[in-house]
């Protein structure tokens, strides 16, 4: 007998085409997914010990020697178990997810371990396999193996009990310990956790089962989750001047993943010595960006402050070096000097004199904002004007619903100028594109300017006129020169008059 026609029997007897049928279709019908790998390589190994198994016995039997029908109880062995390997792969990646039932991959891997067990001791028993002697000798070696692989044991156990209750499922959002992030995969020794630095922390199962373990957000269920903000202002700053200007910067200004509803608030804390320990609380909705929301939090309270001259407090014990007067008195006039310059840029100060300058920049009040901080919003009442001497910013106009960018400030430039001069509402909305340098003239500090020299309100009105009127000009394009010039001046005298009475110059 040839070999081909000795291993066309020992095939045959086998069940080897059986198992062929059943890998062909179980991978012809099945999903190739990544996660699906290690069955595969499983089923691939199965059958190479039993193509080589099958093999050794057709040699040993053409070769007419009486351990070949020892060599085919494994060749039966192992094509069964890859039998039931192909099986679980079509039952468990073709029909039940069309069925609609999905099964947590930990129970799909222990009943095929079971069964293949199961099948590959009832193969060797009907090929006249005596297991009774075995069974009785591997007490102690069970024994020794549970003892030394009990933490094994514990977490195969620990894994079956978070799939059986639902307690933990992949997608969820959890904290163990300093660990927090997404359940990307629940296996036999451990559950896969990714943090927010996309990195992943394979935490073993019977640490999550002894652990305390929060569950942050579930799978398709997302909720924003409250975070909280620590910072101190020293006493010089009441509290509730300091809560209002903290939420004001927060409330509304549509920072990505901080939730509008609940609305963030912040709260006093604690009374220490010397400062206020305050807590902004807000609702964060993205949970894997935790880190750089609360960064972008802290940056908003920063500058917010930073404009209301509350600046974050020092510990009480910390030493304080006071500048010589001679230097403080050099870095008050650089200051100055740097502000001066800023207003006489400025066209609609043209007009003042280089005292009334100076003493405009010396009320001028340092307003930084951040980047896509809302500078001030259409329709805000306000009477204050910025002087914007670094950065870039936006000016939208609201129209019919939509709001659109009509152009883009850069320093040295100005806006707000009617709020201040007449008390009108602010005309646009202003968004810092960068980090904006800014400064900020109340109209307390002009008034004490124009009270002295109420001829400013005319220079003031020729300016504010010519710049309304060029941009009436440029959007309408009107070519009527003396038609433009009787319509400046009758714009001149309204400004003037809504001026006076505006500072209350009188008639």
């Amino acid at each position: 007998m040839s070999f081909l026609d000795a291993l066309w029997k020992e095939a045959i007897a086998a069940h080897s085409f059986w198992l062929l049928a059943a890998v062909v279709l179980a991978l012809s019908t099945s999903r190739m997914m990544s996660a699906r790998k290690p069955r595969l390589r499983a089923l691939a190994f199965f059958i190479v010990l039993h193509a080589a198994a099958l093999l050794g016995a057709t040699a040993l039997a053409v070769s007419g020697s009486a351990f070949a029908d020892e060599m085919r109880i494994p060749a039966w062995v192992f094509g069964a178990v890859a039998f039931t390997g192909a099986s679980a792969l079509l039952v468990f990646d073709v029909v039940l997810p069309r069925l609609r039932l999905i099964l947590p991959r930990i129970v799909e891997d222990v009943l095929v371990a079971i069964l293949s067990v199961v099948t590959a001791v009832t193969v060797a028993s009907r090929a006249g396999v005596n297991l009774s002697g075995l069974i009785a000798t591997s007490a102690v070696l069970t024994a020794i193996l549970g003892f030394s692989l009990q933490d094994v044991i514990g977490n195969v156990a620990g894994g079956l009990a978070l799939q059986i209750d639902n307690s933990i499922e992949v997608g969820d959002t959890i904290k163990v310990g300093d660990v927090a992030g997404k359940v990307i995969e629940i296996r036999w020794r451990y559950t896969a956790i990714e943090t927010g630095n996309a990195e992943t922390v394979l935490v073993p199962n019977t640490v999550i089962v002894k652990s305390q373990v929060t569950v942050l957000g579930r799978h398709g269920e997302p909720k924003p989750l409250r975070r909280v903000i620590h910072f101190n202002v020293d006493w010089r700053h009441q509290p509730s001047d300091v809560i209002d200007v903290v939420q004001s910067a927060v409330r509304g200004a549509k920072i990505p993943c901080v939730a509008d509803e609940p609305a963030p608030n912040c709260v006093l804390l604690e009374l220490g010595e010397s400062y206020g320990r305050y807590a902004l609380r807000y609702w964060l909705t993205d949970l894997n960006r935790d880190t750089p929301t609360d960064s972008e939090v802290r940056i908003r309270i920063f500058f917010a402050l930073e404009r209301a001259g509350m600046r974050l407090a020092m510990p009480a014990h910390a030493v304080f070096v006071t500048e010589e007067s001679g230097r403080a008195a050099s870095k008050n006039e650089k200051q100055t000097r740097r502000r001066k310059q800023l207003l006489a840029s400025v066209a609609l100060f043209k007009a003042l004199s280089d005292d009334e300058r100076d003493e405009l920049a010396k009320n001028l009040k340092y307003a930084p904002f951040t980047r896509g901080e809302i500078i001030c919003r259409q329709g805000d009442a306000a009477d204050w004007l910025y002087l914007v001497e670094d950065g870039r910013a936006s000016v939208r106009v609201a129209e019919g619903g939509h709001e659109r960018e009509v152009t883009k400030l850069v320093p040295p430039s100005f806006f707000g100028e009617m709020s201040l001069l007449t008390g009108e509402p602010r005309a646009a909305t202003i968004v810092a594109e960068t980090d904006v340098e800014c400064f900020r003239l109340d109209k307390d500090a002009f008034q004490r300017v124009i009270e002295r020299r109420p001829e400013l309100a005319g220079e003031l009105a020729s300016v504010l006129s010519q710049r309304r009127n060029q941009l009436t000009a440029a959007r309408e394009g009107m070519g009527d020169v003396e038609g433009t010039r009787q319509r400046q001046a009758k714009v001149e005298r309204a400004l003037f008059a809504r001026i006076r009475d505006f500072f209350e110059l009188g008639p």
